[in-house]
Parts: C-alpha cells; structure tokens; sequence
C-alpha cells in the first residue's frame, strides 16, 4: 500500500456523467492507474466526507499520434504517444452528494 500518494487527479465533468449525477449519485474520476477500488473508496470518502457505496474502475490505453510540423519551409513528420490512464466510477449512499464545481452559492 502506498501512503503518500495522491491517488485521486481530477473529476470528469461530461454531459454523461451530469446525468448519472443526477439519475444514480455517480461521480466519476482520472486516478492513478495503481490504485486499487479500495484506495480509490477511502480517497474519495476521507476529501469529500461521503460514504461509498461502490467502485468501478476502467482502464484506457494511450493512442498513438502522427504529427506534421511545418518550420522554416520544411516538413517535419513526428510521432508519439497519449498516456494511458485509469477512471473510477463512484456511487455514493443514499442522502449525500459532492458538490464538484465549487459554486458555494446557497439560495
């Protein structure tokens, strides 16, 4: 187990994970691709004072990229590689929420 590793990145906002917000209390998330479902659990309950109720992991392999750079009138080809990366996928318990975009506005 490592201890001082910051397992969790950053939220994923996407129209599809607004409405499972909404619909299942799901909360989605990049996190380190070591974490395990039991890391990931206490990361996501001890930042944001939540009980979990279930994890989901998937991980997503790096695509390969071909470039075209033009400099000075030449042409230069150049090829690389995207990271490969872990997201979770958090529901939580009946009656608590995160709230993600950090409003802090009460009406």
């Amino acid at each position: 187990m490592y201890k001082n590793r910051h397992t969790l990145f950053r939220p994923i906002l996407t129209e599809k994970m607004n409405q499972l917000e909404d619909s299942q209390n799901m909360y989605a998330f990049q996190v380190d691709p070591h974490a395990n479902k039991i890391e990931i659990k206490r990361a996501v309950e001890e930042k944001f004072d939540v009980k979990v109720k279930k994890v989901r992991t998937m991980n997503f392999l790096g695509k390969s990229k071909q470039m075209t750079v033009r400099s000075g009138g030449r042409v230069i080809k150049t090829s690389g590689k995207r990271s490969s990366w872990k997201k979770a996928v958090v529901t939580l318990d009946e009656g608590f929420s995160i709230d993600l975009y950090g409003t802090g506005v009460e009406s």
